[in-house]
């Protein structure tokens, strides 16, 4: 945490919790300080990406695992607006201390890409690839932000993605693999991504505990992209949908095969190469204080 939301959550959880304050020091710092933390109560400040590494850790516990908390600090914060929690630190701490006051909290399904677990999304193709450039920006020092996000993709389209070659294909227990992917998202019953606040929804009425959905571009064209953006954004009454849109729903289990190694991201956090990701449901897995 910041200095400044730091001494806010002290004074505002004071006498509900004991706090013991960890600052992240170096990537998957998040990951080792909640899996070695025996606290009850794992309330973690940041973006996606530090969220992402803190469940983690909490699922590592082979004991009782803590509940977590999430007070936003990140640019796209994908999982705190789908919990409903304010973007602005001083009222999601309010919101947290009455929420611990009243023992008020929820329990959500996770999903799980090999042996990383994700909250809300994975992706393989573009999507990842976005991610991993943005990543290395945000190494030289770039501020993650929607803009940044979006001038990258467009760089990615013209400059790095294959749009000739797809390379994915998708397999189901009982049904017959369907190849020809480009780009694959795969979510939570979640949202993928906000854009001015609103949710980009690969399903209507996500509810995180009803299996992984997922939606796949047959080809990678700008109207593609555009259309399945769009109805993404603006259809509320089923999944996109399209000729060269693929949708899979409520799948407990599915695998992803790539004939070459192809870039794998969780939760915005870029994994990666990959050439095999199975995916998997996990119910019921986490408390959030929310």
């Amino acid at each position: 945490m910041t200095a400044t939301v730091t001494d806010l959550a002290v004074r505002s959880l004071a006498g509900l919790v004991d706090l013991n304050v960890e600052r992240t020091r170096y990537r998957g710092h998040a990951r080792e300080l909640a899996a070695a933390s025996d606290a009850d109560l794992v309330i973690v400040h940041g973006g996606d990406g530090s969220i992402n590494e803190a469940v983690n850790g909490v699922m590592s516990r082979e004991d009782g695992k803590p509940q977590v908390a999430v007070i936003p600090g990140g640019g796209a914060n994908v999982l705190a607006r789908a919990l409903g929690v304010p973007l602005d630190a001083a009222a999601a701490i309010r919101q947290l201390r009455d929420a611990i006051a009243m023992g008020r909290h929820r329990t959500i399904g996770l999903g799980l890409a090999a042996d990383r677990y994700f909250t809300f999304s994975a992706g393989l193709g573009m999507d990842a690839e976005v991610v991993r450039e943005v990543d290395r920006m945000r190494a030289q020092g770039r501020r993650e932000s929607v803009p940044l996000f979006l001038r990258t993709m467009v760089r990615q389209y013209y400059r790095g993605t294959d749009r000739r070659r797809p390379a994915l294909t998708v397999e189901r227990d009982g049904e017959p693999p369907i190849s020809g992917l480009f780009m694959t998202i795969v979510t939570n019953r979640s949202p993928w991504t906000y854009f001015r606040g609103r949710p980009l929804l690969p399903v209507p009425n996500p509810d995180f505990n009803s299996g992984l959905d997922l939606l796949a571009l047959r080809r990678i064209r700008v109207t593609t992209i555009v259309n399945a953006v769009g109805q993404m954004l603006y259809v509320r009454s089923r999944p996109p949908r399209g000729r060269d849109m693929l949708s899979v729903l409520g799948s407990e289990s599915l695998t992803l095969r790539s004939v070459r190694p192809i870039a794998l991201q969780a939760d915005g956090e870029y994994l990666g190469e990959t050439e095999m990701v199975k995916f998997q449901f996990v119910p019921r897995a986490l408390r959030v204080v929310a």
